[in-house]
């Protein structure tokens, strides 16, 4: 059986597919799986034991020449059954364009004449974690291609493997950029939001941190993406030791390696708040206008800071007033964690 899975458009939300695409691969052992996703998933999942196949989604303009090519591209390869994990209504119109002829996914956005298996979103979908959103759908799926119900008693199990070869070079990235120095620790700070202005902790506070770590024997360094570059600017003018600046510098596959070769990330809620746990980093992450009940970093490894206001989760992209969530939790109060952490992982 070939097996296509229709992946996310954003890292945290791929991060949180990770039990579903396990589940997928142990239900499915001898399928051949691919991943539908944009160029960063190749990156993030190269290391994957659950899957077999990445195909690059590259979208153009104008969007509807763009499905027209991914469905040739796609139905080239022959799926028997796609699992489509996005709500949009451009996966499912692509995936019949594709003739796959099994089409699994949530009956959402006027979509469910276009799946052959329309499932009702479950009534706990803004109770419980995304993880059991994605892990529901393979649940379906198997239940509904195997009739078995194994799925809906597994431990979600987020762990995303990184090979030595690219921890090695991943060491190398941090010696080059003069962070891994004697036995310093190693700390990261997640400074960036692309999706939402209103999720980042201020780059004032950042800089505060980032002083207090330096004084407390740390190694610093700014992680992000290209469009994080702004925030780094602020971050790095407000500092008075400045930390080092590698926003920009590595793209997802690497920034989850050096994650891994680092002690501590302290970060909004965004991509790396996901990525550093799933690759065993302790992470600390600070939720302001979303519900970490939903979209916290689903490990054990994950330390979620709040500020309990009463205009909160509001879930908007901008704040209306005065970002009370957010300017509330001061930079000695996120210190105090991370020295805590710091000293659990040197002893």
């Amino acid at each position: 059986m070939k097996i296509l899975v229709r992946g996310t458009n954003w890292v945290g939300d791929a991060v949180m597919t990770i039990p579903a695409l396990r589940e997928l691969r142990r239900i499915f052992p001898d399928a051949e799986i691919s991943l539908a996703a944009k160029p960063w998933a190749d990156a993030l999942f190269c290391d994957a034991d659950f899957l077999d196949e990445i195909i690059t989604i590259n979208k153009t303009k104008p969007k509807f020449r763009s499905i027209f090519h991914q469905a040739d591209a796609i139905r080239e390869t022959g799926f028997d059954l796609a699992v489509l994990l996005p709500n949009s209504f451009e996966s499912a119109l692509t995936t019949i364009l594709s003739r796959v002829p099994r089409r699994i996914g949530y009956n959402k956005d006027l979509r469910g004449l276009l799946l052959t298996d329309p499932i009702a979103v479950p009534e706990w979908k803004d109770r419980r974690h995304e993880v059991f959103y994605y892990l529901n759908l393979v649940s379906e799926a198997e239940r509904r291609v195997l009739g078995a119900d194994s799925v809906r008693h597994a431990l979600p199990d987020i762990s995303l493997p990184i090979s030595e070869q690219r921890r090695k070079a991943a060491r190398k990235i941090l010696a080059e950029n003069g962070i891994m120095e004697g036995d310093a620790p190693v700390v990261a700070l997640g400074i960036g939001s692309t999706n939402s202005r209103a999720k980042r902790w201020p780059a004032k506070y950042f800089a505060e941190l980032g002083d207090l770590l330096q004084e407390y024997g740390a190694s610093v360094y700014l992680a992000g993406s290209p469009d994080d570059r702004d925030v780094a600017v602020e971050v790095l003018a407000f500092a008075q030791s400045k930390p080092f600046d590698l926003v920009g510098k590595t793209d997802v596959g690497e920034a989850a390696a050096v994650l891994a070769e680092t002690d501590l990330l302290i970060s909004n809620d965004m991509g790396l708040a996901h990525i550093a746990p799933a690759v065993g980093t302790n992470t600390t992450v600070i939720f302001g206008p979303t519900n970490p009940e939903t979209t916290r970093p689903f490990s054990d490894n994950a330390l979620v800071v709040r500020e309990p206001v009463e205009c909160s989760p509001c879930m908007l992209r901008d704040c209306p007033i005065d970002h009370r969530c957010m300017t509330r939790i001061l930079p000695e109060r996120i210190f105090a964690h991370a020295r805590e952490t710091l000293s659990q992982t040197t002893e």
